[in-house]
């Protein structure tokens, strides 16, 4: 399916709204958490939004706490180009959330607040908001629901990330909501998992500047 104009998009952050100024940690560290979610919610199939007993403890995030004891703009920066996107999408009246599996407190929204990033986001998810993370969907929904918006078959949903489980949790989505769920693919690892569901290339991007040149299309669209 190729990119329709949206109606909602949402980012992940680590990644895909900023990039890391030294990524060899926080890759490892991706790793680590995607294993412990693996391990311990191996039945994806069962996408009811059941609450485990107990809320995840972000083990993987606060060993990143612990690791950092600079301020955030030493850590990480907005990624090229994301700032004239997230603009053009907030001046066009397209709703915006970021979703990320990582902490809010003492990390996620620092970071959004020090880059002046809070302004295109008025609704934020992080791992302390929900109980079962990406790559299940139930982080997404959350968003939406934030967002108060009843969804129709004529809304598009944009899901932008950096990573297979971003990817997923779109898939994921698509089937708990009555209207088109498109993942975009902002980093190597999502677009390989792009390429296994046989998705077209469109949904795959090198940089912001791939965006905005699939902006200028499909802005030019009529409104779903």
């Amino acid at each position: 399916m190729n990119l329709l104009r949206p109606t909602i998009v949402l980012f992940d952050m680590d990644g895909t709204t900023v990039r890391h100024i030294n990524p060899r940690l926080l890759n490892t560290l991706e790793r680590i958490d995607d294993f412990f979610y693996w391990y311990s919610s191996r039945k994806l199939k069962d996408i009811r939004l059941k609450p485990p007993k107990a809320r995840p403890r972000a083990t993987v995030h606060r060993i990143l706490h612990k690791f950092r004891r600079k301020p955030v703009e030493q850590i990480v920066e907005p990624s090229l180009g994301v700032i004239e996107v997230l603009e053009r999408l907030q001046e066009t009246g397209i709703k915006l959330a970021i979703v990320s599996n990582g902490l809010g407190k003492g990390y996620g929204h620092d970071i959004l607040e020090r880059f002046d990033l809070s302004q295109y986001f008025p609704v934020q998810i992080f791992r302390e908001d929900f109980t079962q993370s990406k790559p299940h969907p139930e982080p997404l929904l959350k968003a939406l629901d934030a967002l108060h918006i009843t969804l129709t078959p004529q809304d598009v949903i944009w899901c932008i990330g950096d990573r297979r489980k971003d990817v997923i949790a779109a898939l994921e989505l698509q089937k708990l909501v009555p209207c088109p769920v498109q993942p975009i693919a902002y980093g190597l690892q999502a677009a390989i998992a792009i390429l296994e569901n046989h998705l077209p290339s469109e949904h795959i991007l090198t940089s912001y500047r791939d965006l905005d040149i699939i902006l200028n299309r499909v802005l030019n669209q009529s409104q779903p």
